[in-house]
């Protein structure tokens, strides 16, 4: 059973780290930008919900293939919840995924920050739940979407026998994320990143149901992570070393 690596206090002044999280900014960035500026794009034409809940799957699905396989010298993590799914599987420090997290956020927000001048001022949609749904049941969808994403992340990119879908792991992980968007995003908005609600809920100061997107992708992202690490991944390698200090 693979343990917490906590890491050590001189691992942000690595040169491999400080590599690592300016790909990590750039990546998240563009995801961010091409995601919000979807949703954007969608509102603005007028298109109905279906048709724009669509045209979103679609460009979410598309940029997070494309940005986890840019950005493999950081991981293209993209996400605090599959950071965090990382770090409860050993294969990140606890030093790392924290400035991870707030990598995440910072280009999350200024992605969001450049899409309001780019658009002239236009609203900034944010995830909030839908009319008539309690916070248990957004909740409880934000965790399963999340699960499902990284469950496909340690099943096709993790896992060292993902056999012949070696290579196909993020093109796959960006289709579970299209076909989350189509299940839950008319219910709970399907973020499954608490990086990816924040930007637009900083930029539009609207904190409506905000929690719900931390607890609900937190929780689900740190249980698949360790359920697949610890029941269905045989190791031949060792994982990160643990470190008693930062």
């Amino acid at each position: 059973m693979p343990k917490i690596a906590l890491g050590t206090s001189q691992e942000a002044a690595q040169p491999d780290c400080i590599k690592a999280l300016v790909v990590e900014f750039i990546t998240t960035f563009l995801f961010v930008f091409v995601g919000v500026g979807a949703a954007m794009a969608a509102d603005e034409s007028g298109a109905n919900a279906l048709v724009g809940l669509f045209a979103v799957a679609v460009a979410h699905a598309l940029v997070v293939g494309v940005m986890i396989s840019a950005g493999h010298i950081s991981g293209g993590h993209l996400n605090p919840a599959v950071t965090l799914g990382l770090l409860f599987g050993g294969h990140i420090t606890v030093v790392r995924a924290i400035l991870y997290w707030i990598d995440q956020l910072l280009a999350s927000s200024a992605a969001c920050i450049l899409l309001k001048y780019l658009t002239g001022g236009l609203n900034t949609p944010v995830h909030t739940l839908a009319s008539g749904m309690g916070f248990l049941q957004g909740v409880i969808w934000e965790i399963i979407l999340t699960f499902a994403l990284l469950f496909t992340v340690y099943a096709t990119i993790v896992d060292p026998k993902k056999g012949s879908i070696d290579g196909l792991g993020p093109m796959l992980t960006g289709f579970v994320v299209g076909a989350n968007i189509l299940a839950g995003g008319a219910f709970s908005g399907a973020s499954m990143n608490p990086a990816r609600s924040f930007g637009p809920a900083l930029v539009s100061w609207n904190w409506t149901d905000h929690w719900v997107y931390w607890v609900g992708p937190l929780i689900g992202g740190g249980l698949a992570g360790y359920i697949y690490e610890n029941f269905f991944i045989v190791r031949t390698h060792v994982l990160l070393p643990q470190n008693e200090a930062f």
